[in-house]
């Protein structure tokens, strides 16, 4: 049964942010701890390093790019509950099951990855929904503070996993480590399906006016004008501003280099031993975290204009981040962790600034495809560019970034216009 517009919630606003944040916590355990160790479980089993990097490139490309898909298909059915939980239960159970791989003889390798990539699906089934949901509570405390703190919260989590992981690891075996994970998975579980008893019609806490249509229950499709499936996938109708806004924080995402690129350096050129640099990624992590809260914050007193620093974050990464010395490279991780902190929790809370609550998971879900799309030019761009010229990866990433400001610039002055 529909909630009414009127009903009163039964958590605070804060509180339900808190409890996504606590989901995400445990959840990102589970991936991050895996992530950190997804090269040695894939060499362990045979694989070649282009293996490596095709597996986990294509994770990425299709947690990013499928979301055009699901977006759609929560704004259409309301299933916006199921999907969450759809999506975070692949992970929960698809990481553990990495466990088995070894002892499946010659099928482990293409088991493995099997897994690594239902996971990563299970990422894109999730996000637009999970995203919806959560930006109705946080309309209620404001939008850069509740993405910032639902973000904090994933980066302790991101923080945590691949310490545990590594603690397992050191102490046993490799296949423990991943089994280990087995145990923040179903806590993340157990809170997703309480928050949902608790919690049936996020939208009950968001002022926005037609916001509230008791469709994030699974009860009914979202209100709006019948399109194909094919339309609500490239995001027709959608405002001219989100499309600009779109393009422009996805120059930024293709063009900040991966961790795997930063960690090939530290690994290649001896900055670092290979054993510190899963240290490297979780200070990244925690910076994440710092970044997040301090950028959210900051978002719901300045406005979007705050994300006018993400572009120059982004330019000055690989100069630092891919110098000859320790020093240079700590520094550059230092700001990659905060651009990306920045970009996969504020920039989020712009979007649902721009785009009605009816077609939100829709727009989050183009939204992501477009950064996908760009994340495997830059992505595959970079690693190009660094074999033969790290001049020319500076100047292009600088480029680039020049262009996502003027983008940025001229969107924000825009939408801020009365319509």
């Amino acid at each position: 049964m529909a909630l009414s517009e009127t009903s009163p919630p039964r958590l605070g606003a804060w509180r339900v942010v808190w409890w996504f944040g606590f989901v995400s916590l445990a959840a990102d355990m589970v991936y991050e701890g895996a992530r950190s160790m997804y090269g040695p479980v894939l060499a362990a089993l045979g694989a070649s390093a282009a293996v490596v990097g095709l597996v986990t490139g294509a994770g990425e490309a299709m947690a990013l790019v499928l979301r055009l898909v699901f977006g759609p298909v929560a704004d259409r059915t309301g299933r916006y509950w199921t999907l969450t939980i759809v999506g975070y239960g692949l992970t929960a159970v698809c990481v553990p099951l990495l466990f088995l791989s070894p002892r499946l003889g010659a099928a482990g390798l293409a088991f493995a990855v099997t897994m690594i990539l239902l996971e990563r699906l299970g990422k894109a089934v999730r996000s637009p929904s999970k995203s919806a949901l959560l930006a109705h509570v946080a309309g209620a405390v404001g939008r850069g503070r509740g993405f910032g703190v639902h973000k904090a919260l994933d980066q302790v989590g991101a923080f945590a996993g691949p310490l545990l992981v590594a603690a397992v690891v050191a102490a046993s075996t490799l296949w423990a480590g991943m089994a280990v994970l087995a145990i923040p998975g179903a806590v993340a579980m157990a809170l997703l399906l309480a928050l949902r008893l608790k919690v049936p019609d996020p939208s009950v806490y968001d002022a926005t006016p037609g916001s509230t249509q008791g469709s994030t229950q699974g009860t009914a499709p979202a209100a709006g004008p019948s399109r194909g499936w094919w339309a609500d996938a490239v995001g027709a109708g959608l405002p001219r501003d989100f499309f600009a806004y779109a393009v422009a924080a996805s120059l930024t995402t293709g063009a900040l280099v991966t961790f795997g690129i930063i960690g090939y350096h530290l690994t290649v050129d001896g900055i670092v031993p290979v054993a510190a640099v899963p240290l490297v990624y979780a200070g990244a992590m925690a910076v994440e975290a710092v970044a997040a809260l301090l950028v959210g914050w900051t978002y719901d007193r300045l406005g979007a204009r705050i994300l006018l620093v993400v572009p120059v974050l982004v330019a000055l990464v690989p100069a630092l981040a891919l110098g000859p010395t320790p020093a240079l490279v700590v520094a550059g991780v230092v700001v990659w962790g905060f651009a990306h902190g920045v970009q996969d929790s504020t920039v989020k809370a712009a979007v649902a600034d721009l785009v009605d609550a009816p077609r939100r998971a829709t727009a989050y879900g183009v939204f992501a495809g477009i950064q996908g799309l760009l994340a495997i030019v830059g992505g595959a761009g970079a690693g190009w560019l660094y074999d033969r010229s790290l001049t020319a990866l500076v100047v292009v990433v600088a480029v680039s970034q020049v262009a996502a400001l003027v983008l940025l610039v001229r969107t924000f002055r825009r939408s801020a216009r009365p319509r």
